[in-house]
């Protein structure tokens, strides 16, 4: 019988190709494929009346009730949606060194009391987790421990103790399936290995935690549809520069996508943070000039941070455009309508801006701040310590409003802020400027950047 031709299949997108090369024509990623040998094929001709009929139920029939296990950890709790539910697999990622081995762990030891945890751990030996539950303080936690990367000896290890209710899997690329002759880590892979977790994770009851590597451009290493295969996904981010870590959920079955939990990383592990708009103001000096407090929204919660910009005279024909933490497409467009709409020349100079404390922004709320941070830049003069501002700026300059401006005012009261700068009412009059009194604060209405900027050169205070 002859031996069927290899396949080469991309480690980044998943994506096969004929033969090898070096640039990948689905994704764009250089030197990610991999020769694999080819899957079975399957039968051909399959023939009717050969599978096993499945009981058809009405959609109005009433569903079971999902009971979440809560770890006590109250920032994962508030991520996963109030808890672990049943039956699901979650898959966290994120960056090499940043604590996602040590969240999990955390997490295994907080519900130990509660449930039965096994930890499987593929890339560190069961002393190596030891010495890490040690330094945690966790070393007499319930939680049982194992060194495999097979998954049928993972599998055979489950299912020959009591059936247990959290499985820890560290990581997914090193698993592997002997069935398969591809090296752990690939595409084929990761695919067999997270379905038979999976599977185990849907007729046992157990809930699976897959802990994910991720690429250079900050996404799960891996094919797209391992995050479609789980039930929750989340990205475990921050600077190792700070000490802050923020856990996000991107997908959740079971709960709401694009809240946040914020720790702080510590000699003893990760630590809550029950006020990160305090944590994330606390090296605040005050008025300097480039600096602005933005009023967010996190999933369902209100973040403040400060946005910093600098804006320095260039010596190059194309000036240098430098940004942390937001998107730098958006970053042009507010400079772009601030040089078209409002007169204020930047062209000249280079643009860096920062937000200050690790975080990544992504709403068009921040567009506002964004501004008031350039022009206090570039005119030299400070914002008033003691404003928050939000707001969307269109093209044409004028500042839209957004969604859940009482909730923002109000995070600004609890922290001593004492005035608010945002956007007009929605069907509010499109020229009304002044003050009013919203959850304890003077609010300013902006119906155009043109405004910010005249407040600005006559001198803000």
């Amino acid at each position: 019988m002859a031996r069927r031709a290899s396949v080469f299949i991309c480690q980044q997108c998943g994506a096969s190709h004929p033969r090898w090369s070096g640039r990948c024509d689905a994704c764009g990623a250089w030197n990610s494929i991999v020769e694999e040998a080819p899957a079975e094929a399957p039968p051909k001709g399959l023939t009717p009346g050969k599978g096993r009929p499945a009981d058809l139920v009405d959609l109005a029939g009433a569903p079971l009730a999902t009971a979440r296990q809560a770890s006590g950890i109250s920032e994962f709790d508030r991520v996963t949606g109030g808890g672990l539910v049943p039956g699901s697999a979650i898959l966290i990622g994120g960056d090499p060194g940043i604590g996602k081995s040590t969240l999990v762990l955390q997490v295994a030891a907080a519900l130990a009391p509660k449930m039965a945890c096994v930890y499987v751990s593929g890339e560190e030996a069961v002393d190596q987790v030891r010495l890490r539950a040690a330094r945690l303080g966790l070393a007499e936690a319930d939680v049982k421990l194992a060194a495999i990367t097979d998954v049928r000896d993972v599998l055979a290890t489950l299912s020959g103790i009591a059936p247990p209710a959290l499985v820890v899997v560290d990581s997914i690329q090193t698993m592997y399936v002997d069935d398969l002759d591809s090296a752990p880590g690939s595409v084929a892979q990761l695919r067999a290995a997270s379905q038979a977790l999976i599977r185990f994770a849907k007729r046992g009851g157990a809930t699976v935690v897959l802990v994910g590597h991720v690429t250079k451009e900050g996404l799960i290493a891996g094919p797209r549809v391992l995050e479609h295969m789980v039930d929750t996904v989340l990205y475990f981010e921050g600077d190792r520069g700070h000490q802050f870590r923020i856990l996000r959920a991107v997908k959740n079955r079971f709960g709401a996508t694009d809240e946040i939990g914020v720790f702080e990383m510590t000699g003893a592990g990760l630590a809550e943070v029950a006020n990160p708009s305090a944590l994330f103001l606390a090296d605040r000096r005050g008025e300097v000039s480039g600096a602005a407090v933005f009023a967010g929204i996190e999933g369902s919660r209100p973040v403040l941070v400060e946005i910093q910009a600098l804006c320095a005279p260039s010596a190059l024909a194309t000036p240098r455009r430098a940004v942390v933490g937001w998107d730098s497409g958006r970053l042009a467009m507010v400079i772009a309508v601030l040089e078209a709409r409002c007169g204020l020349a930047l062209r000249g100079y280079d643009v860096y801006l920062n937000v200050a404390g690790g975080l990544r922004i992504g709403e068009p709320a921040a567009d506002l701040a964004v501004a008031a941070a350039l022009v206090s830049a570039r005119l030299e003069r400070p914002a008033p310590a003691d404003a928050v501002l939000f707001g969307e700026i269109g093209l044409s300059g004028e500042v839209r409003a957004v969604g859940q401006a009482e909730a923002r005012m109000k995070e600004a009261a609890k922290l001593g802020f004492a005035q608010a700068w945002g956007p007009p009412p929605p069907g509010g009059a499109k020229g009304a400027k002044g003050a009013d009194a919203t959850a304890g604060l003077a609010v300013t209405r902006i119906a155009h950047l043109a405004d910010l900027v005249a407040m600005f050169r006559d001198g803000a205070d």
